[in-house]
């Protein structure tokens, strides 16, 4: 990110030089190593205003530029600008990042704005399914970003404890507790199959014994708080094992009891956004653009999940929140495109509400997933995978991709323990220079880090150069992540841990005299950067392995 900024403000101060307008914004980018270090397209942009060809302009520029304290080369190709900073350049720059220490990366950009970031979300009617972890995880890790970024975040879980899945499910466990009493019960049509409940009524039949023989109001009030209490247990106990908590539980009952639902509808209807139809009310959405008219309350009376949605978003900017971001499936993007459309009815600012849509996830090696979870019936409980592979490896398999990519969790890759395994891969780099920090001693750690004592001018390898301009992208890659890409994150890890292992390999750190010091004040940064990464996205950096 530096070396962008220092390209910025030296081809700036040559177009001033020469008596030619900087545009904003001044166009530069990272290039191809044997092109150099930055490259800008700015004699495009000028030769247009100039006249001439753009190589003419970049010749100027170029010229301009030489002896640029910072540069080692300014160089006019194919009206391109390329620069190549000096070695002493990048030295400065590593400087910078270890007295930044973990503060590096951080930046003020939401100057401490409130912003919501809602996931999982998951109806309590069963424990969180692997599906659940890549929001799960997605989730937390554009909170960290966001954090990172100087936003202040809320992370909140929206319970939906009504409606008829609820109802389901309790009846489900309602028929099976009957069965664990010897009725011959069946489950309701449409119910729940999945054996998690089978324990649950074999529990409850010892407890209440023939206490609710038939699924009249009294069972069904009793299960129902029974069966959430429960589910939203088993969901709590996977989050906790995947290293995701939440400050705020929303629940849909509170948002009838306020009326907030029904107070919402009026405000749609006395902005004519309603209409009725066959005893049900419609909202006007075809008139704007999209593609059908959705129902907000039943011909029975009862609101739908749509209406209820729009309500919870009222109640979101009412709460105070500058911006809320919703982490959901890209089955729901018709609903997005309603809610949406409602808020923009009632007056809220387009800027509010922001979705981060995912695809589904699918298991490769699948067999061996299945035998590790036959209490979970038909689907793969978080918690299990969790529980075979580790938090880490889960974590990170889930952000890998990115987010509108259907994710395809490679298990046989996901269980291997060497650095073919992309997780312990990046981890492998860390506890690398952990180990060489421990062959070195506290002492020689310290001088590294208090960077005065070491002489950087030793760092002169082309190999040791282009990692002090990898961990100069840092910031920037934290920024790009928190757009909806969390898998950049882990790109950029992978490539530094790329770029650190053939050195390990081949360059001798310890016993060098002044260079060991400098060589470990690189490795300072570099395992910096790594904890930092690994910490965003909710993985552990180990000292060992």
């Amino acid at each position: 990110m530096q070396l962008e900024a220092r390209a910025r403000a030296a081809i700036s101060q040559a177009l001033q030089e020469l008596g030619m307008v900087c545009p904003e914004p001044l166009p530069v980018e990272r290039t191809r190593p044997e092109f150099g270090d930055i490259s800008s397209r700015v004699a495009f942009v000028l030769a247009r205003e100039l006249g001439g060809s753009p190589q003419e302009v970049a010749s100027k520029i170029a010229g301009a530029l030489a002896g640029h304290p910072e540069l080692a080369e300014a160089a006019a190709v194919g009206g391109f600008v390329n620069l190549r900073f000096a070695p002493h350049a990048l030295h400065r720059l590593l400087k910078e990042i270890l007295q930044a220490g973990e503060e590096y990366g951080r930046r003020d950009l939401g100057r401490g704005r409130s912003l919501q970031v809602e996931f999982v979300s998951s109806n309590p009617t069963g424990p969180l399914t692997v599906g659940h972890g890549r929001q799960a995880a997605l989730g937390d890790v554009l909170a960290n970003l966001f954090q990172a970024l100087g936003w202040q975040v809320t992370r909140e879980y929206y319970l939906n404890d009504e409606g008829r899945q609820i109802d389901l499910l309790a009846q489900s466990l309602w028929a099976r507790y009957r069965q664990a009493l010897g009725a011959e019960t069946p489950l309701p049509e449409g119910g729940y199959q999945g054996d998690y409940l089978i324990p649950i009524g074999e529990e409850l039949a010892e407890k209440w014994g023939d206490r609710y023989p038939s699924w009249d109001a009294g069972a069904k009030e009793a299960f129902r708080r029974e069966a959430v209490g429960r589910m939203l247990r088993l969901i709590q106990e996977d989050l906790e094992a995947f290293g995701v908590s939440f400050d705020v539980w929303t629940r849909e009952g509170d948002l009838h009891r306020r009326g907030l639902v029904r107070e919402t509808f009026e405000a749609l209807r006395e902005r004519g956004a309603v209409y009725e139809r066959e005893g049900a009310f419609w909202m006007r959405s075809k008139e704007h653009g999209l593609a059908r008219d959705p129902v907000l309350i039943r011909s029975d009376g009862t609101p739908t999940y749509l209406m209820v949605d729009i309500a919870y978003h009222v109640d979101k900017f009412r709460r105070g929140f500058a911006r809320v971001i919703d982490v959901q499936g890209a089955d729901h993007a018709e609903e997005q495109q309603q809610v949406k459309l409602a808020l923009r009815i009632l007056g809220y600012p387009d800027d509010f509400l922001h979705y981060c849509v995912h695809q589904f996830v699918t298991l490769k090696g699948r067999a061996g997933v299945e035998k590790m979870s036959t209490r979970a019936g038909r689907f793969i409980r978080l918690g299990d995978l969790i529980s075979e592979l580790g938090r880490d490896v889960v974590r990170y398999f889930m952000v890998r991709r990115k987010p509108e990519s259907h994710l395809t969790f490679d298990y046989e890759l996901a269980k291997k323990t060497s650095m073919e395994n992309p997780v312990y891969y990046v981890q492998y780099a860390h506890t690398r220079i952990a180990s060489i920090f421990r062959e070195a001693g506290e002492s020689a750690r310290r001088d590294a880090l208090g960077v005065t004592e070491a002489d950087l001018s030793f760092l002169t390898d082309p190999e040791e150069l282009a990692l002090i301009k990898e961990l100069d992208r840092f910031p920037d890659v934290i920024l790009q992540a928190s757009e909806f890409s969390p898998h950049l994150l882990c790109e950029y890890l992978e490539g530094v841990a790329g770029l650190f292992h053939p050195y390990y390999s081949r360059v001798r750190i310890l016993g060098q005299g002044e260079a060991t010091l400098a060589r470990l004040a690189l490795l300072s940064g570099i395992q910096l950067v790594l904890r930092r990464g690994l910490s965003l996205l909710g993985v552990s950096a180990p000292e060992e392995m």
